[in-house]
């Protein structure tokens, strides 16, 4: 019941007055983007005769409210019924209603990459060749189905108080010589993603892994610590501000440099070794009631005036053209590939012994005095 007074509540928050034009007037007013092919203009019309779209996705609908706005201001007509979920809930929630053949979402937008992955491969998504997609990263669409829509790096976040300038880690092996040189001070007081309970918390720490073997001894000396597990960034970033946090690990830089702008208390650091760069990838569900406004309003979120209104917030946008407050240098930015490769995060058999690895280490943490 929570989603879908959810959809209903943000739909009448981001309400547009009707036109009182008559609706040839209307149509005449809706421009075709710049650069689109004549043939967009059918889209358009078809998307206006359906009137609405309906999405889920997991990016907070406050930050949503803006973008949904413009694309209303852009193509006036369209309702777009807009349902914030966690992850694994739009999961479920899509996949029971799709097998139920009931109304469902038109798209499907999640920062899950991992599991956005598997539902393309299952054949829950449809093909698109936007007009967008030469303008994207090469690694943010597969398939003409998955796209990629935010660059969304993953830090460190610590208090300032608790962490002086000097001691701030620069890199993972920083980290790593600072969980051990002062394990004492950070007893109880860092954080980070449960693997076993967080999809995106998995994602991240595999990421890790795969990238260098040097994680390993990271974890190690987080575990020594005895870490704090949660499994939303939110908590992560109330903890740090709060003090009861010195730092949290594997935290979603987008929303920690927004806290920060707002509390003195937050510092976020990227690390210079490396950085993971995630995205929220989006699909048109293969059966969508209302594709043709679902193709409108991806192609707004990919668009340069879509990506501009996701820059002003916390998510990042995924095109280099677009002005952003932020950029990281590419020698840091390491992407994380749209693509099947992150189906074997899901498989069961490497999940499981990567969790048993993961609990082992935790536990050896516990026995250090």
């Amino acid at each position: 019941m929570r989603s879908f007074i959810t959809v209903l509540t943000l739909a009448a928050m981001i309400a547009v007055p009707a036109a009182t034009a008559p609706a040839e007037a209307q149509r005449q007013r809706v421009e075709r983007p710049a650069g689109y092919p004549r043939s967009y203009d059918s889209l358009i019309a078809d998307a206006r005769a359906e009137g609405t779209v309906r999405i889920y996705a997991n990016a907070d609908k406050a930050e949503m409210v803006p973008v949904v706005s413009a694309f209303r201001r852009a193509f006036p007509g369209i309702r777009v019924l807009y349902a914030d979920l966690g992850s694994a809930e739009l999961y479920r929630r899509y996949t029971a209603e799709v097998r139920a053949k009931q109304y469902s979402a038109d798209i499907v937008w999640s920062s899950a990459m991992d599991q956005q992955v598997k539902l393309i491969n299952d054949g829950y998504a449809q093909q698109y060749a936007s007009p967008e997609k030469p303008a994207l990263p090469e690694a943010a669409v597969w398939k003409n189905m998955g796209f990629g829509v935010t660059a969304e790096p993953i830090g460190v976040v610590y208090n300032r108080k608790l962490v002086p300038a000097a001691l701030v880690p620069q890199s993972h092996r920083q980290l790593e010589q600072l969980l051990r040189k002062r394990r004492a001070a950070f007893m109880g007081k860092v954080a980070t993603f449960d693997p076993a309970r967080s999809n995106v918390g998995y994602l991240y720490l595999s990421q890790d892994f795969q990238i260098t073997r040097d994680t390993r001894g990271l974890v190690e000396a987080m575990a020594a610590t005895r870490p704090v597990l949660m499994t939303h960034t939110e908590e992560m970033l109330q903890g740090v501000a709060s003090g009861k946090l010195a730092m949290a690990y594997n935290v979603i830089g987008s929303y920690a440099l927004e806290r920060a702008r707002r509390d003195p208390n937050i510092g976020v650091v990227f690390p210079r070794d490396y950085t993971i760069v995630t995205s929220r990838i989006a699909f048109i569900s293969r059966e969508a009631r209302h594709p043709a406004a679902a193709r409108l309003f991806l192609d707004f979120l990919l668009s340069r005036a879509g990506q501009a209104q996701l820059a002003r917030h916390s998510l990042w946008p995924v095109r280099s053209d677009v002005p952003a407050s932020h950029r990281l240098p590419a020698g840091q930015a390491r992407p994380v590939r749209v693509g099947p490769q992150l189906l074997v995060n899901l498989d069961r058999l490497t999940r499981a012994r990567f969790l048993r690895d993961w609990n082992a280490i935790l536990a050896s943490g516990q026995n250090i005095r």
